[in-house]
C-alpha cells in the first residue's frame, strides 16, 4: 500500500476535512492507544466517545492532552447533535452515538449484544465500521459484512489487532502466489527461560522448569520435543479464549481452518516455526495444509519477543531462492521445503488509524470483502453444568464459566452447535455433561438479534 495516499486531499470527498470517528469501550486499553495516537494526527479526530465510566474517560482524555473544555458530557441525543465543531461528545449510552456527526465507528466494547447493535445502527446509517470486538465478529461478522456491502459502506477488522494484521499478511502471501500451509500468531505472553536459574517468567509469574535447559533445541523428533516442553511446564495453562476468538475472525476472512479444535499451541522458538508447522510426513505437527494456529513463544531473556506478532508458513518453490534467503537469516525448515515469514509485532491502536483512513478515504476494508463462515468458535463444557446455570462471560480473556473454547471446522461441526459468544450470558435449558458441545437448543434465552445474525451468516 502507498501510505501517502491516505493523506492525499485529492483522494476523497473529505479533501481538507479530518476523518471523524466514534469509539465505544473508550476507556479500555485498546481505546487509549488509539486516542493517544490520534493526538499526533491532524487528519483524524474523535467525534463521540462512549464508555460507562464517563468521568474516568474524561480524566484519561485530559491525561492524553485533549482540551478539557472540548470534552462535553452529553446525556441526550439533542445535546450530542448540538455540539459545535471541534467538540467531543462523551456519552455513557451507545444509543446516543447515532446523533453524532462521524464517518466511522470503532466498536471496542467486547460485548456481543451491545457491539452488534451499535454496529448495525452505524451501517444502516451508512457509516463505516471498524470492528475491534472479536466477540461480536465471531458471531455476526459475516452478517455485518453483508449488510455493509448492501449499504455501500465498509465493514472491516482493525489494523493493530492481531486478526487484521494476520489477514493482511495472508493476503500479502497469496498475492505473491505463495501456498500457505499454516498461518497464526504467538500467544499473548512469552515463556522466558533463564538458563542460569532454570526459571521461566511469564508476565508477572515465575516458576521452575529446569528440564527446559535440555529442550531449547528442537530435536529430530519434533512432536517428542514439543511434548517434553509441555511436560516441563507442569500443566500450566498456555491457551486463551481470546486466541481462539481471534483465530475464528481470521478464518472467516481467509478460509483457513483449524487443524484440531484446541489448536496445537506448540511451545516454540521463532527459528523453529517452519519445521513445526510442516505436514506430519515431513516431521511436523499438521495433518493438512491451509490451517490456522497459535504458538507459545519460548525464548531466553536476551532474545527478542515475537510480541504477539503473526506468521505464515509457506511451501518453498525454488531451492536456490530459499537457500539464498536462509543464508540471509530467514526461517527455512531443515529439509528446505517450508519457510516461515513473520511480522513480530502488533501495535494495537497505534496502527488502527491506517484502517480508519483507508476505509473512509478509499472505501477499502482491511479484511476480506466477502467473508464466509468456515469455522465455528464453539464451547465444550469442561465440567458438568446444571440446567438453569447462567453462562457468565468475564475476565481479561472473556472466558465463559465452565466452558472451554474450541475452534471447529464448520464442515465437520454439528449443525446446531452454538457460537460461544451467542451462549455467553444465556441460561442453560438442560443439563450439559462435561465434554459436550453447547448447542443452540441448550440455550434458554439467546439474544434473538445475534441468533438471526449467526443464522444469516451461515446461510
Amino acid at each position: 500500500m502507498n501510505f501517502e495516499l491516505l493523506f492525499s486531499p485529492a483522494s476523497s470527498a473529505h479533501a481538507g476535512q479530518p476523518v471523524r470517528y466514534a469509539l465505544t469501550g473508550a476507556k479500555g486499553g485498546f481505546a487509549r492507544t488509539l486516542l493517544a495516537q490520534t493526538r499526533l494526527m491532524e487528519r483524524l479526530v474523535p467525534a463521540v466517545l462512549c464508555d460507562l465510566d464517563v468521568a474516568g474517560l474524561r480524566a484519561m482524555c485530559v491525561e492524553l492532552g485533549f482540551d478539557d473544555a472540548a470534552l462535553v458530557d452529553c446525556a441526550d441525543a439533542a445535546s450530542v447533535a448540538a455540539l459545535d465543531a471541534g467538540k467531543i461528545a462523551l456519552v455513557a449510552d451507545v444509543a446516543l452515538i447515532a446523533s453524532a456527526q462521524y464517518d466511522i465507528l470503532v466498536e471496542a466494547t467486547g460485548n456481543p449484544s451491545v457491539g452488534y447493535r451499535v454496529a448495525v445502527a452505524a451501517l444502516i446509517a451508512k457509516r463505516h465500521v471498524a470492528m475491534v470486538s472479536k466477540e461480536v465478529d465471531s458471531v455476526a461478522g459475516v452478517s455485518l459484512a453483508r449488510l455493509a456491502e448492501r449499504q455501500g459502506v465498509v465493514y472491516t477488522t482493525a489494523d493493530g489487532d492481531q486478526p487484521s494484521n494476520l489477514i493482511g499478511w495472508v493476503t500479502w502471501a497469496r498475492v505473491l502466489g505463495l501456498e500457505i500451509v499454516a498461518a497464526g500468531k504467538s500467544s499473548e505472553y512469552d515463556l522466558v527461560f533463564d538458563d542460569a536459574t532454570g526459571q521461566v517468567t511469564q508476565l508477572d509469574q515465575t516458576f521452575a522448569a529446569p528440564e527446559l535447559a535440555g529442550l531449547m533445541a528442537l530435536g529430530d523428533d519434533i512432536p517428542a520435543t514439543l511434548a517434553a516442553r509441555r511436560e516441563a511446564l507442569r500443566g500450566r495453562k498456555t491457551s486463551a479464549t481470546a486466541d481462539y476468538c481471534e483465530m475464528s475472525v481470521v478464518a472467516t476472512n481467509t478460509n483457513l481452518v483449524s487443524d484440531v479444535e484446541l489448536l496445537h499451541y506448540p511451545v516454540a522458538r521463532t527459528t523453529e516455526l517452519a519445521d513445526i508447522y510442516a505436514l506430519r510426513e515431513d516431521g511436523g505437527v499438521l495433518s493438512r495444509a491451509g490451517v490456522i494456529d497459535v504458538f507459545n513463544m519460548l525464548r531466553r531473556p536476551d532474545e527478542a519477543s515475537f510480541a504477539g506478532g503473526v506468521f505464515v508458513v509457506v511451501r518453498t518453490f525454488d531451492a536456490p531462492t530459499w537457500e539464498l534467503l536462509a543464508q540471509k537469516g530467514h526461517v527455512v525448515s531443515r529439509n528446505g521445503r517450508y519457510a516461515c515469514m513473520y511480522l513480530p509485532y502488533h501495535f494495537m491502536g497505534v496502527e488502527t488509524p491506517i484502517t480508519l483512513l483507508d476505509a473512509v478515504l478509499h472505501g477499502r476494508p482491511s479484511g476480506a470483502a466477502r467473508p464466509a463462515q468456515c469455522v465455528v468458535l464453539a464451547g465444550r463444557a469442561n465440567v458438568d453444568i446444571a440446567a438453569g446455570t447462567v453462562l457468565h462471560m468475564g475476565g481479561h480473556h472473556h472466558d465463559v464459566t465452565g466452558v472451554q473454547a474450541v475452534l471447529l471446522d464448520r464442515n465437520n461441526a454439528p449443525a446446531d452447535v452454538a457460537p460461544l459468544y451467542l451462549a455467553a450470558h444465556t441460561t442453560l435449558a438442560r443439563n450439559v455433561k462435561a465434554g459436550e458441545l453447547i448447542t443452540i437448543g441448550d440455550l434458554r434465552n439467546p439474544d434473538e438479534a445475534l441468533l438471526r445474525a449467526w443464522e444469516t451468516g451461515c446461510a
